[in-house]
């Protein structure tokens, strides 16, 4: 077989396969957009709460998000620390 035969088999190769995938990726493309706008239209009948309808922090919560931070800042302060690198 000679190699311009075979260049030509690849070229028709390549063409097809290139194809093929940008076909795929444009039904992709609009699979994921159909189904965007289903969520949106499924998410706009359900009713929003408004802002102020959950219940307000109460004190022991802001107590337990400070001790939490706290706890944090201190693992992220000594796992640093043991790997000695500057930050």
């Amino acid at each position: 077989m000679p190699v311009s035969e075979l260049l030509w088999s690849g070229l028709e190769l390549m063409i097809m396969g290139m194809g093929v995938v940008f076909i795929l990726l444009g039904l992709l493309v609009f699979t994921v957009h159909g189904v965007s706008r289903l969520i949106q239209r499924f998410e706009a009948r359900q009713p929003q709460p408004s802002p102020g309808a959950g219940p307000a922090p109460s004190a022991s919560t802001a107590q337990g998000n400070t001790e939490l931070m706290a706890v944090i800042s201190t693992a992220v302060h000594r796992f640093r620390s043991r790997r000695h690198t500057p930050r």
